[in-house]
């Protein structure tokens, strides 16, 4: 699980520098919108969080309640 949302978090500091990068290319088509707006970077990244979150931490629940033995014995 630490490993999918270190992925994530990497993911997003990027995505988050290009996206302050390139405002001037896109500041001519926003309407009342600051291409700087926080309010809007930081909703972004907490929706994308909690979207990784919840795909990391499904599957691992889901596998820490599997018995190991059983698992290895009907996998063959």
């Amino acid at each position: 699980m630490s490993q999918g949302l270190a992925l994530t978090a990497g993911g997003i500091v990027l995505g988050a520098a290009v996206a302050l990068a390139s405002t001037r290319l896109i500041a001519g088509l926003l309407y009342k919108v600051s291409p700087h707006d926080p309010l809007a970077f930081a909703i972004a990244s907490v929706s994308l969080m909690l979207a990784a979150l919840a795909a990391c931490f499904l599957p691992a629940w889901r596998a820490a309640r599997t018995d190991p033995v059983r698992a290895l014995r009907d996998g063959s």
